[in-house]
């Protein structure tokens, strides 16, 4: 009887959550040093987890989550269900944790910025 389930390959996964650590590192504008010093975790493993050299344990992955404000599941790539927390909207709710009233005050300037921008661009091309 032979195992037709078919089995991941553990190097790409760990070079998929390397990468999206990575992606996110640089969107958050951090170095891996900094990254380092708030997780207790070696910039030297920081740098061979993102290179997909290095597996990292859940507690790391945990770290990892709470520094950068994302689920889990996202550092891991799964699926988003009915009720994960994973949406734009809630990635926008979790970039509000920790602003300051001015600061909230301009994220709400630029949304709004932006929602004019989209309108002028629609009418712009039905015009």
């Amino acid at each position: 009887m032979s195992d037709e389930t078919p089995q991941t390959d553990i190097p790409d996964e760990w070079a998929s959550l390397g990468t999206r650590l990575k992606e996110i590192r640089e969107y958050l504008n951090l170095s891996q040093q900094h990254v380092a010093s708030a997780t207790g975790i070696p910039r030297s493993a920081v740098s061979d987890i993102e290179r997909g050299q290095r597996k990292v344990d859940s507690l790391e992955l945990r770290k990892f989550s709470r520094l950068y404000r994302y689920p889990v599941g996202y550092l891991l790539g799964e699926e988003a269900g009915d009720d994960a927390d994973t949406g734009p909207a809630s990635a926008l709710g979790r970039a509000l944790i920790g602003l300051n009233d001015d600061d909230r005050a301009e994220l709400l300037r630029f949304a709004e910025f932006l929602r004019f921008n989209a309108r002028t661009r629609r009418t712009d091309r039905t015009e």
